[in-house]
Formats: C-alpha cells, structure tokens, sequence
C-alpha cells in the first residue's frame, strides 16, 4: 500500500513553512555556495522564531535539505550543497569542519 502524496513529502513541507525560517524561494537550487550560504546566514539573522543561534538554525536547515533529498541529489548538488556548510562556517566566523 502507497502513501498519499502529501504524505511522502512531508519533507517539503517543512523547507517551505519551516517555523524557524523564512527562506527565499529556491535557495537550495542556486549554483553558487556563497549565495546559498548568505541567504541562510540573512533568513537565520532577520528570525525571531528560531530557538537556537542563528548559526544553528541556518546549518540545521541546510543538513535536513541535504538529508532528506538523499539519493535523489546529483554528485554535483551535493557538492554544491556540502561547499555551502563550508561557506556558511565561514560567513558565521566558524573553523572549518
């Protein structure tokens, strides 16, 4: 038996009305890790219904994208997507992984 649809994107869901962020639409399908990273950094900064720093609530939100999308990410992306933690470390003043 298969899930309903809405169901087995719950994932989704959450990106887009996430409680703790406002993010930008379709920041996770930029090219560029710095942008991505920024954007993060500027929706963590700008909420005020986060509950842990704004460091916290961005890289949190960039895993759970990132493990959540799993097998379903190309080589690239998750390139993309891993250089922009760095970035994010980075733009926050954090040590590199």
């Amino acid at each position: 038996m298969t899930k309903p649809a809405n169901d087995r994107r719950w994932s989704a869901k959450v990106t887009q009305t996430s409680d703790a962020l406002d993010l930008k639409a379709h920041v996770f399908e930029q090219d560029d890790p710095a942008k991505i990273a920024a954007s993060l950094k500027r929706s963590a900064e700008q909420s005020h219904r986060r509950k842990g720093t704004p460091f916290q609530s961005a890289m949190s939100m960039l895993t759970f994208y990132i493990n959540r999308a799993g097998d379903n990410l190309s080589t690239e992306r998750k390139r993309v997507l891993n250089a922009a933690k760095d970035e994010l470390r980075e733009q926050f003043g954090r040590k590199p992984a």
